[in-house]
């Protein structure tokens, strides 16, 4: 699968931000509010900073904000760690960062949505915000994650993320996030955003300045094109699927639901273009806050994910999202070893030796995949695979654990 890695994306982010011209729409010395958010970004702390530069050499006073709903434990330490986390920080970017949960309202939507702003972008002359465009994991359109969502959910800190969500059980999410969007954008307070387009090997493709205006008809196009670029697992069907780690970093819902095939419900194979996966089997947990929003998805966990779960984290998390069901702890035995042994026979009357099993990194990481040996030759009949180790049986070690997929790739 072919790369299409940018180069030189501080360079790019330069461009993008002097076409668009964003510094003519404020007054010399501005205070701009910069939106972050708190997913795994390649080169986030690059492309952030990019905007700050570019601000900061207009003469304008740029500050970062964290663009989140409940993220962070719900709390504005929390937020702030998680953007410090990503290498955003003032003695990094150059600029403060100011996170707090206290909002104002912005009025209410047609079907009577309330909506919110951070106050601190508020009160800001303008505000910016950085975000990745790709699909959702809870709901398809043609309006899913970037520029849009943040401006309604991320902007709107956890009083606009819990009033959003509940609402889209009735509405639709696409439909509130639009709407939401429409209302705070009404506000004057919005300038643009910086859209980040990845590639199916999670490099840094594309990024692109929208003046507020333009979106979200420019965001439909940009939400096309990375769709097309979109990483899947390239076999029909799956017995077990192995996931050595998931999380917020890696998702939204932990692990992305259009790679998994379940819903954040936990319904079973909602997308018909994906493969049919019997059993999921989660190893650990990554990211570092314990936040194992997601985890219900799967039918077995490690008892090394099951100790590492911040079930407060968690417990904000789903709730926030009115999907009680993502927080749910599956069945969990200690070892690599007694977790597969444990689940194999559920996916039915297949002779262990014949399963067709799956092993990945994460759901953002595809471009390595671990394949049982009656998968080779489905798996090599796709476009640009390249077989890096010969055919073995699962490397327990001597307590019944598996390595991660990436070092044994690597080794």
């Amino acid at each position: 699968m072919q790369g299409r890695r940018l180069t030189d994306v501080a360079g790019e982010v330069r461009r993008e931000m002097e076409r668009a011209g964003f510094a003519a729409r404020v007054r010399p010395g501005a205070r701009i509010a910069i939106g972050a958010g708190s997913r795994g970004i390649a080169n986030i702390d690059v492309i952030v900073k990019g905007v700050v530069d570019y601000w900061l050499a207009r003469g304008c006073r740029p500050f970062v904000f964290p663009a989140m709903g409940s993220h962070g434990s719900a709390t504005a330490e929390g937020q702030a760690e998680v953007l410090a986390g990503y290498g955003i920080t003032e003695a990094a970017i150059g600029c403060p960062i100011v996170s707090s949960l206290e909002v104002v309202s912005t009025g209410r939507t047609p079907d009577g949505v309330e909506t919110y702003m951070d106050r601190q972008a508020w009160e800001s002359d303008g505000v910016m915000l950085v975000s990745r465009v790709k699909w959702h994991t809870d709901f398809s359109g043609a309006i899913e994650s970037g520029i849009v969502k943040m401006g309604a959910i991320g902007v709107g800190k956890l009083a606009g993320a819990h009033q959003y969500h509940a609402a889209s059980r009735r509405l639709g999410l696409e439909h509130v996030v639009r709407t939401a969007f429409g209302q705070v954008a009404a506000s004057g307070k919005i300038l643009g955003g910086l859209a980040v387009l990845e590639d199916a090997h999670h490099q840094t493709a594309e990024v692109a300045a929208i003046p507020v205006e333009e979106l979200p008809r420019k965001e439909e196009e940009l939400l096309a094109r990375v769709k097309s670029w979109m990483a899947r697992i390239p076999v029909r069907s799956l017995d077990l699927l192995i996931v050595d780690e998931i999380g917020k970093t890696v998702s939204g819902t932990g692990m992305d639901t259009k790679v998994v095939n379940r819903s954040v419900e936990g319904h079973f194979n909602c997308y018909p273009d994906l493969p049919v996966i019997t059993r999921i089997y989660v190893r650990d947990l990554c990211g570092g806050d314990g936040n194992a929003t997601g985890v219900g998805m799967a039918d077995i966990v490690s008892g090394r994910l099951a100790g590492k779960v911040d079930w407060q984290s968690t417990y904000v998390n789903v709730l926030t999202a009115c999907n009680p069901a993502g927080g749910r702890l599956p069945i969990h035995f200690p070892t690599d070893r007694e977790c597969i042994e444990a689940i194999a026979p559920t996916t039915g009357d297949t002779p262990p030796s014949r399963l067709r099993i799956g092993w990945i990194i994460n759901t953002l990481r595809l471009d390595v995949l671990g394949v049982s040996e009656g998968l080779l030759g489905e798996v090599e009949a796709g476009p640009a695979v390249e077989l890096i180790k010969p055919p073995m049986a699962l490397p327990f070690d001597r307590a019944g654990n598996l390595p991660l997929l990436r070092e044994l790739a690597a080794g």
